[in-house]
């Protein structure tokens, strides 16, 4: 689907370069009857009726269909085994039974060097279900070689890298597929800045219109949490293919993440009225009911998205969330484990599997998995402040502190890695360093112009009222006390301060003039936003 999507972006070739259509062999003349019989029942999906009359073929195209009707006969008898009697969460435990037999006859044609591109992409399939992954990469590289337009071997390609290092040591063909494949995987390893590029080159190159490639970069956006860029394009991406249904769960999920009830709404029905028995829409229809706070039902969605598709690894870790919402912690566990199986580089399953064991009181597991998730995004605040949490539970104080300096350091989505900081300097006695922190928490909350959405606001000026007050620098103590005042829950501690500190006055007792002091509020008269630093301290006893 996506080369004629490639296609259809490029203008139209006149018609004396058109490239001709490949020659018959002898061997593809003698078996085309066969194989326009087996073409036939393979459509109706009778695997194993397209088989039995492709055997004693020779051509490579009725082996390859031969080889793939066996290959899918075994797939759909484990599924119709599975699908009755137990539910999603278990239908990893049954296997394949013709997969071994495959796996010999496909092996001792290799061994001959009698595969194509195609029975070359099955052989690797096989492998990689029985989970011999180091061959099934190597199998797949050969069939990138043997075929480079074969989009499907590059997909399964992709799925069995984990790293980047992993990608520069492959060996890979010179072809301009290479390109896009080269696009998805910088996206897949969260390499955004170099999937942009690679896109954007790709575009310049002639597929400027190209639908696929404005999904990807919608997609890329969506993974660095550019929300209004990536709603930008999956809206212009719906006005050029309105009738689109690929990739529209990842829309969802930035509609859900907003809040946008009406716009969730309206695209769960037109995926309706569409194609109900699509696996994006079964996880749109999820996300709305999840958005609805009907986890029952979301759940039940999303079990039907792993019906149609049991390797869908967004079903995977939505009915994770879901279970979660519905405090079911065994059977998240199961389907975020699920979600590993199909994609280990999932970070939302690893970061959902490190949520299950906090909330089971198991640090030690949470510790591991929150650490999985941090190499997957190690520029993620989320990550850091979770690994920070875990420190904080197992007293490691010291790396607390610094996964909670790095999460501000690398840009804090959820602001509250510096609220964090300052709780545990101040519950460590470390005044200064505590003050300091909060310091930089309120300036970077009245710089955005969010104090009043922030609760946690009073709580530093709290502190700070306090901290200057034994510091004995007044008019800084009284202005936090005034800024408590506007607080509900702080008003009447900023009362109290004033009263301290007017009794004081009266006394006589001069104020501070210690200037090594930090202060929070000349900063905030210029409406400037303090400068991110990088933290200068060692990670390494963060990250195994």
């Amino acid at each position: 689907m996506q080369a004629s999507e490639l296609a259809f972006s490029l203008d139209p070739l006149p018609l004396n370069e058109i490239p001709p259509s490949p020659e018959l062999t002898e061997e593809d003349a003698q078996d085309l009857d066969a194989l326009c019989l087996a073409k036939s029942y393979f459509d109706l999906k009778e695997y194993d009726r397209a088989a039995y009359f492709l055997r004693g073929c020779r051509s490579q195209k009725a082996y390859f269909l031969y080889m793939y009707s066996r290959y899918l006969s075994g797939e759909k008898k484990k599924d119709d085994e599975t699908v009755d009697s137990l539910g999603p969460l278990e239908k990893g435990q049954v296997r394949n039974e013709a997969l071994r037999e495959l796996r010999v006859e496909l092996s001792k044609k290799h061994s001959a060097g009698e595969l194509d591109g195609f029975a070359l992409y099955l052989y690797g399939v096989v492998l990689r279900k029985l989970d011999l992954l180091k061959e099934a990469v190597e199998i797949f590289v050969a069939a990138t070689h043997a075929l480079p337009l074969h989009w499907g071997s590059w997909l399964e390609l992709c799925n069995l890298i984990t790293n980047i290092e992993m990608l520069k040591s492959l060996s890979l063909p010179d072809c301009w597929v290479r390109d896009f494949f080269m696009a998805h995987m910088y996206t897949e390893l969260q390499m955004i800045k170099e999937a942009l590029q690679k896109y954007q080159s790709l575009m310049e190159a002639g597929f400027a219109k190209s639908t696929y490639i404005i999904s990807q970069i919608a997609v890329a956006y969506h993974n660095i949490r550019d929300i209004d860029q990536a709603l930008y394009l999956f809206n212009e991406l719906r006005e050029q293919d309105p009738f689109r249904i690929e990739n529209m769960d990842t829309f969802s999920n930035l509609l859900y993440v907003r809040s946008m009830k009406p716009e969730l709404s309206y695209l769960a029905h037109n995926l309706v009225e569409i194609d109900k028995y699509r696996v994006e829409t079964c996880c749109v229809i999820g996300n709305y009911y999840s958005l609805r706070s009907q986890h029952e039902k979301a759940a039940l969605y999303f079990q039907r998205a792993l019906k149609l598709n049991p390797r869908c690894l967004g079903a995977w870790t939505l009915m994770g969330h879901e279970y979660m919402e519905m405090k079911n912690t065994s059977a998240a566990i199961q389907a975020y484990r699920h979600a590993i199986e199909v994609n280990k580089r999932d970070y939302r399953a690893w970061y959902g599997l490190g949520q299950t064991y906090e909330i089971l009181k198991m640090p030690f597991y949470s510790l591991y998995y929150y650490r999985k998730a941090h190499q997957l995004r190690p520029n993620d605040s989320r990550m850091l402040v979770a690994l920070g949490e875990c420190y904080e539970k197992l007293s490691q104080q010291v790396e607390a502190k610094k996964c909670y300096w790095r999460a501000y350091s690398v840009g804090d989505v959820e602001r509250m890695a510096l609220l964090k900081l300052a709780k545990l300097h101040e519950q460590l006695n470390e005044s200064d360093d505590a003050a300091q922190c909060y310091i930089i928490y309120i300036q970077d909350i009245f710089s955005c112009g969010e104090q009043l959405e922030h609760a946690e606001v009073s709580t530093a000026l709290r502190y700070l009222g306090q901290y200057y007050f034994k510091n004995k620098l007044y008019d800084e103590a009284s202005l936090c006390a005034q800024r408590c005042c506007d607080y509900n829950d702080a008003r009447e501690e900023g009362k109290a301060l004033l009263r301290q500190i007017s009794a004081v006055r009266e006394q006589g007792e001069p104020s501070s003039t210690d200037l090594s002091l930090p202060c929070v509020f000349n900063p905030l008269s210029n409406n400037t936003t303090p400068v991110r630093r990088v933290s200068p301290l060692d990670l390494s006893s963060v990250t195994p």
